[in-house]
């Protein structure tokens, strides 16, 4: 037990130290350091909210649009750089694992905490523009940490898939780049999902909100901004179709869980 106990305390300080050491590296030599993490998402939104608010006009139904497209875009930008960070991260530690015997699964953890940090910061940002919109809170938002949870599961589910592909097969990365622009447009954050409704169907509609991050925002909108925001529930009366996005992200974890852990051994010898 004592041993044990010795292994799980080693660990816990190396998983701080490579977060810290991380976290540090990044915005090293930027004039700007942390901030940078606030105002990454900050700029997307602005450059989103004046051509998709401003001039076309997508979010005039919508109530509170900002934040809602606000919450939208700060919930991708984590999931994109999670995934990112974990795909890379077992190769960025090549001389870390050749040197030092430790579960490898705490290299990838560690950048998905990194973002969980920014993640953390930016909604500090959000909770600031609900209470300068005027958005009135109801008993939903007490979900809305749940929703953080199940997105911090899908992320960290794909970035040790994804980090495990790598270090085999060096095109997963353009693979994943473009799978995430496809994404991106795939899922409503840009624009409300009544307009996929209206446009193309509710059928569409069901098959994007399938997507867990389309299916996790819509319902972190729902809680914490409006409720005029559409979720998959109020496409569809079918349970089986509900519970898609969530067998999507237990899938994932399982999977990429038990694929990791049967290359990690061989990890050392191509990186």
């Amino acid at each position: 037990m004592k041993l044990s106990n010795i292994f799980s305390r080693r660990n816990r300080i190396l998983l701080r130290e490579l977060v810290i050491t991380d976290f540090k590296l990044r915005y090293q030599g930027s004039a700007l350091g942390y901030l940078w993490s606030l105002l990454r998402p900050l700029f997307l939104f602005a450059i989103m909210y004046v051509v998709f608010g401003n001039f076309l006009r997508v979010g005039d139904a919508v109530e509170h649009f900002s934040v809602y497209l606000l919450l939208g875009v700060v919930f991708w930008t984590f999931f994109t750089e999670a995934t990112n960070q974990g795909l890379a991260s077992i190769v960025n530690h090549g001389d870390l694992i050749r040197k030092i015997n430790f579960p490898k699964y705490i290299i990838v953890v560690s950048g998905s905490l990194s973002a969980l940090i920014n993640l953390a910061l930016n909604l500090v940002i959000i909770v600031i523009f609900t209470v300068i919109n005027g958005v009135h809170l109801h008993l939903s938002a007490l979900l809305f940490p749940i929703y953080i949870v199940e997105l911090y599961i899908f992320a960290l589910s794909l970035a040790f898939f994804l980090s495990a592909a790598f270090v085999k097969f060096r095109d997963v990365s353009h693979i994943w780049e473009v799978l995430l622009l496809g994404a991106f447009y795939a899922t409503p954050i840009l624009y409300p999902l009544a307009l996929v409704v209206k446009q193309a169907g509710s059928n569409v509609a069901q098959v994007l909100m399938m997507n867990p991050v389309a299916q996790i925002i819509q319902d972190a909108r729902y809680s914490l901004v409006t409720h005029q925001t559409l979720r998959l529930y109020d496409l569809t009366s079918n349970l089986l179709i509900q519970v898609v996005p969530f067998l999507i992200v237990i899938f994932f974890a399982i999977f990429a869980g038990l694929y990791f852990k049967k290359h990690s051994g061989y990890f050392s010898e191509n990186v």
